[in-house]
């Protein structure tokens, strides 16, 4: 579904991703890792059309993207949940979802998404009219993940959505991701918590100062020495 070739992006004279390549399959959970400053955000940016490329490729579905502008990337179905959610607090959770509809115009089908998101986030159909800064962080991350599904993504990339959670909060947020690949969707997870974005992955790359070092099946990157030592805490 997406292929990375040879991409390199930077921020000024400063390359922060540096050639990297990789796939994603439909229907795949795949996982980024890498600390901060891999340039893991960067390359959900730069796929997003938010950053240019310096050089390299992006294909989706068989048709290069690199280039179209951001608003016509998610018309071809690829939408991202930022890190740090990025709503619009003082606005309701029935019109922040509403944003994430902005390009279609299917009356109907915008509120049979929108029923979705509430059979999928009970507490967002409870609480719909009540601004969005209101919401504890965890129901944020899923007001924030409701908004990008609004779109009706064929991939979904969701940049750090445990960032700041409690473990149990951690736990839902995962199992929803589950979730929507059991209903089709395809995602694109970018994760410190390695323990669980590698428990769900299909595929992990392993990201270091924008170079791909390593990649593997989920489960074979879960009992990688390597891995282990750098983002499992193991000795």
């Amino acid at each position: 579904m997406l292929e990375i070739k040879q991409m390199v992006v930077a921020y000024g004279r400063v390359n922060a991703v540096k050639g990297i390549d990789f796939t994603v399959e439909k229907g795949q959970v795949v996982s980024l890792l890498g600390t901060n400053g891999a340039g893991k955000s960067t390359t959900l940016r730069a796929i997003s059309g938010l950053l240019k490329l310096v050089s390299g490729e992006i294909w989706f579905e068989g048709e290069r993207i690199d280039g179209l502008p951001a608003h016509k990337i998610v018309e071809r179905g690829i939408a991202q949940s930022p890190e740090g959610r990025r709503l619009f607090r003082q606005m309701s959770v029935e019109d922040n979802l509403k944003l994430g509809a902005y390009s279609r115009k299917d009356s109907s089908g915008i509120r049979s998404d929108m029923d979705r998101i509430y059979d999928l986030f009970p507490v967002l159909g409870e609480r719909r009219t009540e601004a969005a800064g209101l919401f504890s962080g965890g129901e944020q991350q899923m007001l924030a993940i409701g908004r990008a599904m609004m779109s009706q993504p064929k991939l979904l990339m969701l940049d750090e959505p445990s960032m700041g959670l409690s473990p149990i909060m951690t736990q839902t947020i995962m199992k929803t991701i589950r979730d929507l690949q059991s209903d089709g969707v395809t995602i694109l997870l970018v994760e410190q918590n390695a323990q669980a974005a590698l428990s769900l992955a299909d595929r992990g790359y392993v990201l270091e100062v924008g170079h791909i070092m390593f990649s593997d099946t989920g489960a074979a990157l879960l009992g990688d020495d390597r891995v282990k030592r750098a983002y499992l805490g193991a000795d």
